[in-house]
């Protein structure tokens, strides 16, 4: 079982340092999908990968002077990390209120469904649509806390809807989306789980499942980034695309 959990994160992470999305928006509707944890520990797990995985890409990309936008990126990266704290209270709240994770869990899917539906088609139409730049620390930090707070509550990490928002907002093409993506699923995720160890809610797990998913996610994130030096944005794009379509069909199989 230990192995299942190093093939899924690394295999996730593989795609989601090529695509910006972290990985955690496959391993989360997968893992939930084969009902082997709780949905609070799946959600920690996940965190923990998508973490190690956006830690490796991000270093290795500020070292070799990559395309990261620090300007823009870090009130965003802050941002999320304020989301990440709310979206963290949010899912322990729907925890609390509703009484049943398999409630929470078919919440979670349905909203990942209509994100990931609606970023889907924003991808197909994005030649069509002119991007709308936006300028100051204050409206980057809002939408980052955005980003953060739904990543958060999702508990995937890093959502595809970041890309988007990188491309409509910042005009960014999809491997520098990606890059920058990375840059700010990094703050959040450091701030939900320092959140979750403050708190206290950190649920039981077995180490070795979160040993070994963190080794996948840092294998998979050197694969991944190896990958995508040899692809151009036009490849980037479909791989995305492809990636939607299947996690909407997993989130829809988790809501039944």
């Amino acid at each position: 079982m230990a192995i299942f959990f190093l093939v899924i994160s690394f295999s996730a992470s593989i795609i989601g340092a090529i695509c910006g999305i972290g990985g955690g928006v496959i391993i989360k509707p997968v893992l939930d999908m084969t009902g082997i944890a709780s949905v609070s520990v799946i959600s920690f797990l996940s965190s923990c990968t998508v973490l190690s995985m956006s830690t490796y890409n991000v270093a290795r990309s500020l070292a070799d002077g990559g395309s990261i936008d620090t300007k823009n990126g870090t009130p965003l990266a802050l941002g999320a990390a304020l989301g990440g704290v709310a979206g963290n209270w949010i899912f322990r709240t729907a925890k609390a209120a509703f009484g049943n994770e398999a409630l929470v869990l078919s919440a979670q899917s349905l909203c990942l469904l209509l994100l990931t539906f609606g970023t889907l088609i924003y991808t197909l139409k994005k030649k069509n649509i002119t991007p709308r730049p936006v300028n100051g620390l204050p409206a980057c930090a809002f939408i980052g806390f955005l980003l953060g707070c739904f990543s958060s509550f999702l508990g995937i990490g890093g959502g595809p809807f970041n890309l988007v928002v990188l491309h409509y907002f910042f005009a960014m093409e999809s491997k520098k989306a990606a890059a920058n993506s990375l840059y700010v699923i990094l703050f959040s995720q450091i701030a939900n789980i320092l959140v979750s160890i403050i708190t206290g809610s950190v649920p039981d797990f077995e180490f070795l499942s979160l040993v070994l998913m963190i080794a996948g996610g840092i294998g998979g994130a050197q694969v991944g980034r190896s990958i995508s030096r040899r692809i151009d944005n036009a490849m980037v794009d479909k791989l995305f695309c492809g990636l939607l379509a299947v996690i909407m069909i997993i989130c829809v199989y988790n809501m039944i």
